[in-house]
């Protein structure tokens, strides 16, 4: 039990792969001056994350981590892990994409170039690979791409509403627009380093 409790708090404050490990820091800052379309994309990566935590797990597990059979004669398939990843993390996104433009399209615009961006997000693709090299189970791998989806939506979530403060805020000249963002976000990644003891 004690082993879930740190891969999930480690995953969402500890680890925060934004404020910690500074992975996914483009969609981070490009979709984070609003709250709805933060809790959108949010909801996106949360879903992306552990689907593609859940499926290249599978594929690691099953055909990547040992040597594979083949006609008779075994072959290394390892070398092939980034790619079938980002082959996987791709697929899903379309996936996603497809589903919100049915479903809401007003979010579908919102997010914009942005959610296709979550293919390239270096935080999807470190899930997968950390659990990889971690050797962790698909049921652990799953859990740790949710959580971890869950705390990139912490890190958004939290950075947006106080983006939305700022809009209020009388910002020297000087600091305003994508100045004041990066303050602010070195900020809240100082303040997440409190909780580096947890784990």
């Amino acid at each position: 039990m004690q082993e879930y409790l740190e891969l999930t708090i480690g995953a969402i404050l500890v680890y925060n792969f934004v404020l910690s490990k500074f992975l996914g820091i483009c969609p981070f800052l490009g979709v984070s001056k609003s709250l709805d379309t933060a809790l959108g994309m949010s909801g996106a990566v949360i879903f992306v994350m552990t689907l593609a935590s859940f499926v290249t797990s599978a594929i690691f597990n099953t055909i990547l981590h040992g040597p594979v059979q083949i006609f008779g004669r075994e072959f290394e398939l390892s070398y092939l892990q980034l790619i079938i990843f980002i082959v996987v993390i791709a697929a899903l996104v379309q996936l996603v994409e497809i589903i919100l433009q049915k479903l809401s399209p007003a979010l579908y615009s919102a997010l914009g170039i942005y959610l296709p961006l979550i293919t390239t997000n270096c935080a999807v693709l470190g899930v997968a690979t950390i659990n990889a090299g971690a050797a962790r189970g698909i049921f652990k791998s799953t859990l740790y791409g949710f959580f971890a989806g869950v705390g990139f939506s912490l890190a958004l979530v939290l950075f947006a509403s106080i983006r939305e403060k700022l809009k209020l805020a009388d910002v020297p000249k000087v600091f305003q627009g994508m100045s004041i963002a990066l303050i602010t976000a070195g900020i809240l990644a100082m303040a997440f380093l409190g909780f580096s003891g947890l784990c």
